[in-house]
């Protein structure tokens, strides 16, 4: 699709991020279908990228939005999602944050420690509210993906272990502006081995078994997201297999009469339809390797300097020659600004642009203005 469009391409300056909103619509319609089929409620979880146009296919879908923090929450219904579509998590919620949900009368607070609780309760009390919740519990299953993306394990700072359950509900009991209405879960991120939602899943049964026994009735089921993507072949498989990973919730999901199940995806939905595209700078010859470096760096894709992440590198402009390898680094002042090492490029010059896929999710979301870098621009194709 990038080279297609290349001439437009050339006429912006370098580096800047661009998508391709057809694709974007077909990944989104496919995850609409799928989930349909199971009557499952899906909120797009706005941190992979909060950009209008994307936020405005998305409502198309009639997608709902998932937060994680306040401004989330304010450009989620400033960009016309409504608040009863809307729900917050997050283990640091300031009480500005929560007051300005409170207001907005959110769907759900997604609380994930007893002190929450408390504080969420007492905030909403002064603004005569009663705010509804899931507890996101910490089922302690494996995602199997990075440790910095891996949040379901006992270890991880997110979530109420289930040993704390007794006491949560002690403690609800006391606050009378707060309203159980679901349980909340999310193991990790670009997982790609689907046995761990089965995983999952077993894990939402026992504890549906055990809220139950307890005579609580549950009804709201968030089992998150953390669908992944194919970074070393987005040609091949631009769109995730949705129909597998929602059939298997339909499957081996417990669900009560009249229960709700929600998820959470963001980079399944968004990722590929995103590339940063950059210019080479400048070629230094090595001993052993060569480097290309690009106007881009770590401050427009931080991915591969904060997860040693992938992210497949194409020379958009090249003539067809055998092929040599680089280093493609940035222009950053840290070593870490690597966005792969030993890639096969055809010869590659100064002036040449290289293209970063899948970088739709949490690309330009991570931006920063490190080394006082300006802000990279953003293009829509197909709008």
């Amino acid at each position: 699709m990038l080279k297609e469009n290349l001439q437009e391409l050339q006429q912006h300056e370098t580096p800047f991020y661009v998508y391709d909103l057809e694709l974007l619509r077909q990944t989104l319609q496919a995850a609409q279908q799928e989930a349909s089929r199971y009557n499952f409620h899906v909120h797009y979880a706005m941190k992979a990228n909060a950009n209008a146009p994307v936020l405005a296919e998305v409502l198309g879908v009639g997608f709902g939005a998932d937060c994680v923090s306040g401004n989330e929450v304010r450009r989620a219904i400033e960009n016309g999602f409504s608040p009863e579509h809307v729900v917050f998590a997050g283990v640091g919620k300031s009480d500005a944050e929560i007051n300005y949900a409170l207001e907005q009368d959110i769907f759900c607070f997604n609380c994930e420690s007893s002190h929450e609780l408390e504080i969420l309760n007492e905030l909403a009390e002064k603004k005569g509210r009663k705010a509804r919740i899931a507890l996101r519990i910490n089922p302690n299953v494996n995602a199997k993906t990075h440790k910095y993306i891996t949040t379901g394990l006992e270890e991880n700072k997110f979530g109420i272990n289930a040993w704390e359950l007794e006491s949560v509900l002690e403690l609800l009991k006391q606050l009378p502006h707060i309203e159980l209405i679901g349980i909340h879960f999310h193991i990790g991120s670009q997982i790609t081995d689907l046995t761990v939602f089965k995983n999952l899943c077993t894990r939402v049964n026992e504890f549906q078994e055990w809220f139950e026994a307890h005579n609580v009735r549950l009804e709201h089921l968030n089992v998150g997201g953390g669908l992944g993507v194919d970074y070393y072949h987005p040609e091949q498989q631009p769109v995730p297999d949705f129909a597998s990973y929602f059939s298997l919730f339909n499957q081996f999901l417990e669900v009560r009469p009249g229960q709700q199940v929600h998820f959470e995806l963001g980079r399944a939905l968004v990722a590929q339809c995103g590339a940063l595209v950059s210019k080479v700078l400048y070629i230094k010859k090595g001993i052993t390797t060569n480097f290309a470096i690009l106007d881009a760096g770590m401050t427009e894709l931080i991915r591969p300097a904060l997860y040693q992440s992938y992210h497949k590198i194409e020379n958009l402009t090249a003539a067809p020659s055998e092929e040599v390898r680089y280093d493609v680094v940035g222009p950053i002042c840290e070593s870490s600004d690597c966005f792969g090492k030993a890639v096969m490029l055809p010869e590659t010059r100064r002036g040449d642009l290289i293209a970063l896929h899948t970088a739709g999710a949490y690309g330009e979301v991570m931006a920063s203005q490190y080394n006082l870098r300006d802000k990279a621009i953003a293009i829509y194709l197909n709008q």
